[in-house]
């Protein structure tokens, strides 16, 4: 009768040790395949770089020169797109592109900022020097919309854009997008990056 309750209790540590060492297993695969971990995911669409290569756009600068988003390769450009009628969305892309851009410290010196001006009007010189640094270009607004993805129901002007140091643009971030959100995709598209 003893040796019965001590095979008793033993299976009972036997199975009390088998559950121990299987529940991290059985844990494991719940989380997995019932909860569904959704991973770290970014905040703007990725584009593919191959569909979307730096166009020649035939733009130039405020003064009248040439001068090609290319001068920019090598380095990260953080772009919009605006009338030189620049509005209070357009101040506020580039106030949150020289933000975004100082936020990164040292990493700083890695990107451009652009803003691809759409038409012949005259800049406000105030405008001009609250961004001094911006990269202003004029352009068609043609060459654009046929190079810059827009999510549906905005335009361009919308959005800000990235392009990576070897000329392919490759996210878009959403309209009247958290500056919080895209400073966290800007952190690791830079450390992820050996480049530019």
């Amino acid at each position: 009768m003893e040796q019965d309750k001590q095979r008793q209790q033993g299976r009972w540590k036997l199975l009390a040790i088998i559950a121990i060492c299987a529940a991290p297993v059985v844990f494991s695969y719940l989380t997995y395949y019932v909860i569904k971990p959704t991973g770290r995911t970014n905040y703007g669409t990725l584009l593919d770089p191959r569909l979307y290569p730096m166009p020649p756009l035939g733009s130039a600068t405020l003064d009248g020169k040439p001068r090609g988003l290319d001068a920019y390769k090598g380095k990260w450009i953080m772009l919009q797109v605006d009338s030189a009628d620049c509005r209070d969305k357009c101040k506020q892309k580039l106030f949150e592109m020289r933000q975004l851009r100082l936020m990164q410290g040292k990493e700083m010196e890695r990107i451009e900022r652009v803003w691809l001006i759409t038409d012949e009007q005259p800049l406000e010189t105030i405008v001009m020097r609250e961004y001094d640094g911006t990269r202003m270009l004029r352009v068609k607004p043609e060459a654009l919309r046929a190079w810059l993805p827009a999510d549906p129901g905005t335009a361009i002007a919308d959005h800000i854009y990235m392009i990576d140091p070897l000329g392919n643009l490759m996210m878009r971030f959403p309209k009247d997008a958290d500056p919080n959100k895209m400073k966290k995709d800007i952190d690791r598209l830079l450390k992820a990056s050996s480049i530019g």
